[in-house]
């Protein structure tokens, strides 16, 4: 009779642990009496850490508190099924969960216990966000306190209609600042459309954004909206805004100013209702300074601006997306990374990411090809990580001579009405290497000859 006992209760494990749900039961107490397999797949515990402990302090439910359905099933016999909540894994990750729950009986009928079953959700919920782009607040992962004064502001900013700057270097995130703007606005339930400015020719970009009727030019069949058009009541993103030509600038500063546009080849003005975020990995107020942006249209988009910092400014930053993209990663290849090496960490710690957050979670994609281990190793990272840390500090140290040499020339030339001959005896050059600077560095003169001023004298 023992030995039957014993069998059935070895198949039923087995049959527990080959379930793709974690499985656990407790007893009136709230002592986990069971825990299978996939159970500790998704909490990140052994079986041998959580027998015998609260089911509380195992999941740190949002429902433990006050609405366990766990309990409610012991204590009213009534089951719950698959109802989502978050749990907290050993690691300190939210995890979605699908639960469903019973009271655990006798033969008898008597209630033992209570018995749940959890399902990881994480994988539907990011297919989901990749799906919709539907992305939320907490998307943006950071503990940089400067970081968290942006998060504080946001709900405000999104409050209202008015236009949005970001600043910040390639691969900070600006377009998921613009996307979590827009979601917390009154035009969630619009479409959000992003145009990258920088990576198209005037014609195309005009087309692009206003659109054109049928027969406005060879190649134009019909009628085709723009993007403008598509934000109709949400919001338009126009990333790299700094890059637009000094002719755009002109028609994209009439647009912001009435907010109408002329689809190439109408007739007819347009209205527009849209919120507009700009992003720019370049200093705006820099570039004015430079005669390269219009000041008018400087002012027109310079409404809030924030100032997202770069991923080595905030390096504590770091360990957290390591682990987010880890996260990530382990749905997407169904691998189960559990993290890093301390010297991939400590190598990754003291990299300059010139790309930022996106350059990191290239790094880790990368890591994750090569690696069949529980942690990635130093052998998996990209070569070429290692090669260009020697470079990085003298490579920023130029540029940062460059700003500052150009800064110099535009701040002597203005003091001397524009006048290249005498600028360079200031700078005591010769006035050709004074041309040849002003060539290197992309330095734009305005259209006047200070030689005129500098002969009444």
């Amino acid at each position: 009779m023992d030995h039957n006992i014993v069998s059935c209760e070895l198949l039923n494990q087995i049959i527990l642990d080959n379930i793709t749900d974690g499985v656990f039961t407790i007893d009136h107490e709230f002592n986990i009496t069971s825990f299978n397999k996939s159970g500790c797949r998704i909490t990140g515990y052994n079986c041998d850490e959580v027998i015998g402990k609260k089911c509380y302090d195992i999941f740190k439910s949002n429902i433990c508190e006050g609405q366990c359905a766990v309990k409610q099933a012991i204590q009213t016999g009534q089951k719950t099924i698959n109802k989502t909540v978050y749990i907290i894994n050993k690691f300190g990750y939210r995890i979605p969960v699908s639960i469903s729950t019973a009271p655990l009986k006798d033969r008898s009928g008597n209630i033992l216990g209570g018995v749940e079953t959890f399902r990881d959700l994480s994988a539907e919920d990011e297919l989901r966000k990749v799906i919709t782009k539907n992305y939320s607040y907490h998307d943006i992962i950071s503990k940089n306190a400067k970081m968290w004064r942006l998060f504080e502001i946001l709900p405000q900013i999104a409050e209202s209609d008015s236009t949005v700057l970001l600043e910040g270097e390639s691969g900070t995130g600006k377009e998921l600042f613009a996307r979590v703007i827009h979601q917390l606005s009154h035009r969630a339930d619009k479409n959000f459309v992003a145009v990258n400015c920088g990576a198209l020719p005037d014609t195309l970009l005009e087309s692009e954004l206003f659109g054109y009727k049928a027969g406005a030019f060879t190649d134009a069949k019909r009628d085709k909206l723009g993007r403008i058009a598509l934000a109709e009541g949400g919001t338009l993103f126009l990333d790299e805004i700094g890059d637009i030509s000094p002719a755009f600038q002109i028609r994209l500063l009439r647009f912001l100013q009435e907010r109408t546009y002329e689809p190439l080849g109408a007739v007819q003005t347009q209205k527009a209702d849209v919120r507009v975020i700009a992003a720019t990995n370049k200093s705006l107020a820099q570039l004015v300074e430079q005669g390269r942006f219009r000041k008018d249209l400087f002012y027109r988009i310079n409404i809030i601006r924030l100032e997202i910092p770069p991923l080595r400014k905030r390096k504590e930053d770091i360990p957290l997306l390591i682990q987010h993209f880890i996260k990530k990663f382990n749905h997407i290849q169904g691998k189960e990374i559990q993290g890093v090496s301390s010297d991939v960490l400590e190598i990754l710690m003291h990299h300059s990411f010139p790309g930022n957050v996106r350059e990191l979670e290239n790094i880790v994609e990368h890591a994750f090809v090569l690696c069949t281990e529980p942690l990635i190793q130093r052998k998996h990272l990209p070569v070429d990580l290692f090669e260009p840390l020697n470079k990085e500090p003298d490579e920023t140290y130029h540029r940062k001579l460059e700003d500052v040499e150009a800064e110099l020339i535009i701040k002597t030339l203005r003091e001397h009405n524009w006048n290249r001959q005498s600028a360079a005896k200031a700078l005591n050059m010769h006035k050709t290497t004074l041309f040849r600077k002003i060539k290197r560095l992309g330095i734009e003169l305005p259209e006047i000859d200070g030689r005129h001023k500098l002969n009444k004298h």
